[in-house]
């Protein structure tokens, strides 16, 4: 357990290393993208009743999504989900939970506003299980009036576009991680978000930080990204677990923020943060409380540990697996790894060929921060919305375990 004196401790001096790091140097792209606060339209909190049908739904959970819900005709009821605020790119996302006053089959049409179509394969929760919903219960596949088929009793269960990891269920997962790997792990709160929830780090060594060298670890920039997320939980435990981790955590020093972007993830947001705005294009001016922290803290670590940041892993979601990176590799912290790398992942993963797509970064996001920044190799790293769960995980330990390999090396 994190003995909380010296937590609260922790939060009082990284505080103060924080102001004294406020103004952090600021990186320049060649497209200006507005980050100041924009407005955003809440969902309305509530449970929604069809009396005639005796069916009901409700958001009333952190990470759900519905902002309406209501008849269509005696056998169908239409979900209609709309974003926090526009524009916004089509990442049509909800979760809540429904049931029935007594057993019997339901269609549920998804509804958006003009624009925007349906994403996601729907995920449900049962028994506290998840489990993806088998095709035969979609019944249309039209993307502005999708429906599925359930059936329905007294318990509830949850539908949602990817399973619902909320800033909570985050927590319970990197506590019980720092807690199997306490001489490895330090947790520490580093700030607040825009709504006052925790902004943490795993600062991950082995023995001193001093002059190591630096890789950073992120994800849930955009909170229904969960398959990106679940690649980067794999890819955490292979550093911390695997029979070389010792040493690669002798050379160098890991910085790993597992949620961020948690006021979005708990208010079910498409892609925004409470600010409403895309904290993956806040790499340049940092107007955004969850960028300028993160940012403040690595920079902190750098000048205080006389230490370089090499590689930054930036986990994401999106149709399909892929890989964006940088062209400019030549002269950076390490040329060769992404080819490196990506050679190894072909090698070590049956049947499996990597996508990349290069391209250095016009807009101010975490690869070209990096990059731009630091000099450093910077990756989003992406995975696909409906990549089987196993798969994933294979995925993220085959990448850990060859990243360490190919970074021993160096």
């Amino acid at each position: 357990m994190i003995n909380q004196p010296t937590l609260r401790l922790s939060i009082f001096l990284l505080g103060l290393l924080l102001v004294s790091c406020e103004n952090v140097q600021k990186v320049e792209f060649e497209t200006y993208v507005d980050t100041t606060s924009k407005e955003i339209k809440k969902q309305p909190k509530k449970t929604f009743v069809i009396n005639e049908l005796g069916v009901s739904a409700s958001n009333l959970f952190d990470g759900a999504r519905l902002n309406n819900f209501s008849r269509l005709n005696d056998s169908t009821v239409v979900a209609f989900v709309e974003p926090e605020n526009t524009p916004i790119n089509n990442s049509a996302y909800f979760a809540f939970d429904i049931w029935a006053e007594d057993e019997k089959p339901i269609y549920i049409q998804f509804k958006y506003p003009e624009g925007y179509e349906h994403r996601y394969h729907p995920k449900i929760k049962t028994h506290d299980t998840w489990s993806i919903l088998d095709s035969s219960k979609v019944v249309s596949k039209i993307d502005t009036a999708y429906t599925i088929r359930l059936d329905l009793s007294k318990e509830k269960m949850t539908i949602a576009a990817q399973e619902v990891h909320s800033s909570a269920t985050v927590r319970s997962w990197y506590t019980k991680l720092a807690e199997t790997h306490s001489s490895k792990v330090e947790v520490k709160i580093i700030g607040s978000s825009t709504l006052g929830k925790d902004m943490v780090v795993l600062d991950i060594s082995n023995g001193t930080v001093k002059d190591k060298p630096i890789i950073v670890l992120l994800t849930r920039q955009h909170p229904p990204e969960v398959t990106g997320y679940f690649a980067f939980r794999e890819f955490l435990k292979t550093i911390l677990s695997d029979q070389i981790s010792d040493s690669f955590l002798e050379k160098y020093h890991v910085l790993a923020f597992p949620l961020m972007n948690p006021d979005g993830v708990d208010l079910g947001h498409w892609r925004h943060n409470a600010g409403g705005v895309d904290t993956n294009r806040d790499w340049s001016q940092y107007n955004q409380p969850e960028i300028k922290t993160v940012v403040t803290y690595i920079t902190q670590q750098s000048k205080k540990n006389n230490a370089k940041i090499v590689l930054g892993l930036d986990f994401h979601s999106t149709w399909y697996d892929i890989f964006y990176t940088n062209k400019k590799r030549e002269g950076t912290t390490l040329p060769t790894f992404v080819s490196d790398w990506f050679t190894a992942l072909e090698s070590n993963i049956p049947n499996y060929k990597v996508n990349e797509a290069p391209g250095n970064s016009k807009k101010p996001v975490s690869k070209g921060w990096f990059l731009y920044g630091h000099n450093a190799t910077g990756i989003t790293y992406e995975i696909g919305d409906e990549t089987p769960r196993d798969k994933i995980q294979q995925i993220g330990k085959v990448s850990a375990q060859q990243m360490m390999q190919i970074l021993l090396k160096e």
